[in-house]
C-alpha cells in the first residue's frame, strides 16, 4: 500500500510535467496559425494574444500567388536529390569503414569525423569558387554538392557507429551462401540498419530543408530560390505584413510535418532499436 501511495504522485507529477511540455512545445505552432489568419491592421491594433475576430485566408493567397508553389518545388526538389545520395553514400562509406578491415581504415574513418569540426563560413569562398568553375553557379545543382559534402559526416559516424554492432555471423552466413559483398550490404547489412538509416534521413531533411548560407552564396535568380532563401525575402517585401510572413513559415512548415508524420514510426523504431542494443 505505501508503495502504491507513492506511485500514484508519481504519475501525477510525470503527466502535469507532460502536459506542460506539450502546451510549450505546440503553443508556437498555434500562435503562428492564429495571428497569420489576421489582417495586418488587426495584429497591430490588437493583443497579439488573442483569436482573429474575422478568419481570413487572404494572408495565405498573397503569399501563394507570390510564386511560393515554385519556391517550394525548389526546395523539394533540391533537399529528396541531396538526401537520396547523402544516405546511399552515408551507408556505403559506413560499411566500408565498419565491416571492412583495411588499412587506414582508421584514418578515413578519422577524416570522415574530423569534418565535423570544420566551420561551414570559412568554406564558403571555395565552394563558390568551385561551383563557378563548374558551370553551375545559379542552378539548383550547385546545392547538391555542399548539401550532401557538410552533411556526409554525421552520417557516417552515426551509421558506422550502428553497423559495427552488427553480428559478423549474418555477415558471414551471407558469404558462405555465396553472396558478393555489395550483396551482404544491400541485402543484409543495409536493411538491418534502417532504423539508424531512418533516423539520419529525418535529421538530416530538417537540416537540409532550413539550409540558409549555401543558397545566399550560390542562388541570385529568384525563380531558382528554396523556401528558406524566399522566406528571407518575404521577410523583405512584407516588412510591415507580419501576418503575411507568418503564413509563409507555415507554409514553409507544412512538409516537413507530413514527413514526420509519415517516417514518425520508423523513427521511434530506430530509437527502441538502439536502447536495446545498448
Amino acid at each position: 500500500m505505501l508503495r502504491s501511495g507513492r506511485t500514484i504522485p508519481s504519475r501525477m507529477l510525470v503527466y502535469l510535467l507532460a502536459v506542460i511540455w506539450v502546451v510549450i512545445t505546440i503553443y508556437p505552432l498555434i500562435f503562428l496559425i492564429q495571428n497569420s489568419l489576421k489582417t495586418s491592421t488587426e495584429f497591430f491594433m490588437g493583443d497579439v494574444w488573442t483569436l482573429p475576430g474575422r478568419f481570413s485566408l487572404a494572408t495565405y493567397q498573397r503569399v501563394w500567388a507570390n510564386h511560393f508553389a515554385r519556391f517550394l518545388v525548389n526546395s523539394l526538389f533540391v533537399v529528396s536529390i541531396s538526401l537520396g545520395i547523402l544516405l546511399l553514400a552515408g551507408s556505403s562509406a559506413a560499411f566500408g569503414l565498419s565491416r571492412i578491415r583495411f588499412r587506414l581504415r582508421g584514418f578515413f574513418y578519422y577524416l570522415f569525423v574530423g569534418g565535423l569540426t570544420i566551420p561551414v563560413h570559412i568554406t564558403l569562398i571555395p565552394v563558390y569558387i568551385i561551383t563557378r568553375d563548374l558551370g553551375i553557379y545559379d542552378t539548383l545543382w550547385a546545392l547538391i554538392g555542399p548539401f550532401v559534402a557538410f552533411n556526409m559526416p554525421v552520417a557516417v559516424f552515426v551509421l558506422a557507429s550502428f553497423m559495427g554492432d552488427i553480428p559478423a555471423s549474418l555477415e558471414e552466413a551471407g558469404y558462405i551462401d555465396g553472396a558478393s559483398r555489395f550483396q551482404v550490404f544491400w541485402s543484409i547489412v543495409l536493411p538491418i540498419s534502417r532504423p539508424a538509416v531512418t533516423a539520419v534521413g529525418i535529421y538530416n531533411a530538417v537540416i537540409l530543408w532550413n539550409e540558409f548560407i549555401f543558397p545566399l552564396v550560390l542562388i541570385t535568380s529568384t525563380s531558382k530560390r528554396p523556401l528558406t532563401l524566399a522566406l528571407w525575402n518575404f521577410q523583405g517585401e512584407f516588412s510591415a505584413d507580419v501576418p503575411a510572413m507568418m503564413a509563409a513559415l507555415l507554409l514553409s512548415m507544412i512538409p516537413l510535418l507530413v514527413f514526420y508524420a509519415i517516417t514518425k514510426e520508423r523513427l521511434i523504431e530506430g530509437l527502441v532499436a538502439g536502447a536495446l542494443k545498448g
